[in-house]
């Protein structure tokens, strides 16, 4: 399989313009990229550049913080799906995780997939920058029983990224019929390949078309 089929081709920054979102969706076109990965006011825009192709539309909730409420979630989750999200990526609220409020951080993650009413795949941010080993496990392992379909390292706007050791810890949580989606800087083929070896079966990226020409470049497959 390619690479290609691996990657949500995203940008999430504050000022991408209309054109920049329209570019990074014939992009993914062009090179078959899993989805395009954008903020929910833009899943209309995507949706329908998207159209006729098999390039999903991933839609970011309660991004980048995830200290929104849990009714503002499950509004944006609904809102984004109705309007073309194939896949929602939501961020946990962090603070409850760290506070040991297992409670919440179900229902956090529940109300996000019974929003999603099985229209779309619910992947699961749990920022591992942020947590200690302990409390990424806490996460991964409530993410599975909540529902989702995903767990998910980063956002790329905190301290850190995904690496290769939170890749393989939260594969070793989950179990291989969940999916991990290692985000965050992820630039290369080199690292690309390091984290699918490690049990990654998404990677959000922003250098996305480069990872691929990498990868056509060895003339290899995945």
């Amino acid at each position: 399989m390619s690479i290609a089929k691996y990657i949500d081709h995203t940008i999430l920054n504050a000022d991408a313009k209309q054109d920049d979102i329209k570019k990074i969706c014939e992009e993914a076109k062009e090179h078959g990229f899993f989805s395009v990965c954008v903020n929910s006011c833009h899943v209309p825009f995507v949706a329908e550049v998207l159209k006729n192709s098999d390039v999903k539309v991933t839609s970011v909730v309660g991004f980048p913080l995830g200290a929104m409420s849990i009714e503002a979630k499950a509004f944006e989750t609904k809102d984004a799906v109705e309007k073309g999200a194939n896949e929602i990526d939501m961020v946990i609220n962090i603070g409850a995780l760290k506070s040991g409020d297992k409670d919440y951080i179900t229902r956090d993650i529940e109300a996000v997939v019974k929003a999603a009413a099985n229209n779309a795949l619910v992947k699961v941010i749990i920022e591992t920058a942020l947590l200690t080993q302990e409390e990424k496990v806490m996460a991964c392992k409530i993410a599975k029983e909540a529902g989702a379909d995903f767990v998910k390292t980063s956002t790329g706007f905190s301290a850190g990224g995904a690496t290769v050791e939170d890749v393989k810890l939260m594969r070793e949580t989950v179990g291989p019929e969940m999916g991990v989606k290692a985000s965050g800087g992820v630039r290369d083929l080199k690292k690309a390949k390091e984290v699918i070896e490690a049990g990654a079966t998404r990677i959000g990226a922003s250098a996305s078309v480069s990872i691929v020409k990498g990868f056509e470049d060895e003339k290899g497959g995945y």
